[in-house]
């Protein structure tokens, strides 16, 4: 049974970035909080938010993204090794390269958009 509420397989790829990341549960502080928001009276009556503190970097996730705290413990994890892969990688990072894709599809689409539209008013 996972820990986390995921697939054998997410669990083991999240401990491998994890790992790749120099990221040891050691060095994380977890607290549970009540959410907020929807979920209605289950995320108003349990602890389901996690918030993760990654302690030689002082990083901090806060996650109530899901109603179950197992979800919301593998989230935060996810979330964290994103931050330190940002920071540790600047430009090169999945995210940014993701970021930068995003906004060259949408430049393509806003100048074929402009000229679409030069033609048409004649």
């Amino acid at each position: 049974m996972s820990k986390f509420g995921v697939s054998f397989q997410k669990e083991t790829a999240l401990l491998k970035r994890m790992v790749e990341n120099d990221l040891a549960e050691s060095d994380l502080e977890e607290q549970f909080i009540r959410s907020g928001g929807p979920g209605g009276q289950h995320v108003n009556r349990t602890a389901t938010c996690v918030y993760l503190k990654h302690l030689p970097t002082g990083m901090e996730v806060k996650m109530q993204q899901a109603r179950s705290q197992g979800l919301n413990r593998y989230y935060a994890r996810k979330r964290l090794c994103e931050l330190v892969e940002a920071e540790r990688l600047g430009e090169e990072s999945p995210e940014a390269k993701k970021r930068d894709k995003i906004r060259k599809q949408k430049s393509r689409r806003k100048r074929r958009g402009r000229s679409a539209t030069e033609t048409g008013s004649d």
